[in-house]
């Protein structure tokens, strides 16, 4: 997964009416590794018993609720409030990152409006988030895949017969290798990483790695070497499995 600088300034907004409370530790966890998360906001009508979770959470996450009473019924005014906030903060903060915490799809225009000022969408969400909302972000993790009992924030691995049977992950893992390949077909894991990231919303952990290289390893149709650096770091390369000619 591609990472910013430690340093770089997160905006967290949270859509507290399509979001699960219980999951804010692997979000904020997950978020670290991207920046330091400077604002921290939930929206939704605070009076609803169905925030009571959030509620719980606020205080020790140190996240500003944002009270927003529904105005119409089936209706609340919690999406445009989050909506206006996050334009305020691109044009008067200095932030890198915006996070949104939802699943609900209103919100691929202003993603794509983020991504147009070269800022990087993180989305959290459930499995039911649209397509086109998932695709719209830099990356989005899932928050409702079981955890494997070992560790809270793990994802149980995903096999390497279910990601070789993944046609559109396949189409992605082999078009980056080719695309960064050298004349014997081996290509750097970084670069590949790199090309992966550019072609939309891709997070290894969603498929239970913790990195790309675990990711490739586990599937029969790739070869991975790692060498050992100069500097006792370790390089990888990746290619695709040469095909074995058939004997007549």
């Amino acid at each position: 997964m591609e990472t910013t600088t430690p340093t770089e300034s997160i905006a967290l907004l949270i859509d507290a009416d399509n979001a699960p409370a219980a999951k804010i530790d692997f979000i904020i966890a997950e978020l670290a590794s991207y920046g330091v998360v400077n604002i921290r906001k939930a929206y939704g009508n605070w009076k609803k018993s169905e925030l009571s979770g959030w509620e719980k959470v606020l205080h020790e996450y140190a996240i500003q609720p944002r009270q927003h009473f529904d105005i119409v019924k089936g209706k609340n005014a919690s999406d445009m409030a989050l909506l206006i906030d996050a334009m305020d903060i691109l044009y008067t903060k200095s932030v890198g990152v915006f996070c949104l915490v939802s699943s609900d799809c209103d919100f691929t225009p202003l993603v794509l409006r983020l991504r147009e000022e070269g800022k990087r969408v993180i989305g959290f969400g459930g499995k039911t988030a649209p397509e086109p909302f998932v695709n719209s972000c830099s990356h989005f993790l899932f928050l409702d895949e079981k955890p494997a009992k070992a560790d809270a924030t793990a994802r149980p691995k995903a096999t390497g017969k279910s990601l070789k049977g993944d046609t559109k992950l396949m189409n992605v893992l082999r078009s980056a290798v080719e695309a960064q390949a050298d004349d014997d077909g081996w290509a750097h894991l970084g670069p590949v990483g790199n090309h992966i990231s550019n072609q939309g919303s891709f997070v290894t952990s969603n498929y239970g790695y913790r990195n790309l290289s675990g990711l490739f390893g586990a599937v029969d149709a790739f070869e991975l070497k790692k060498t050992k650096t100069a500097t006792g770091g370790t390089l990888y390369t990746v290619r695709l499995k040469p095909k074995i000619a058939k004997k007549d």
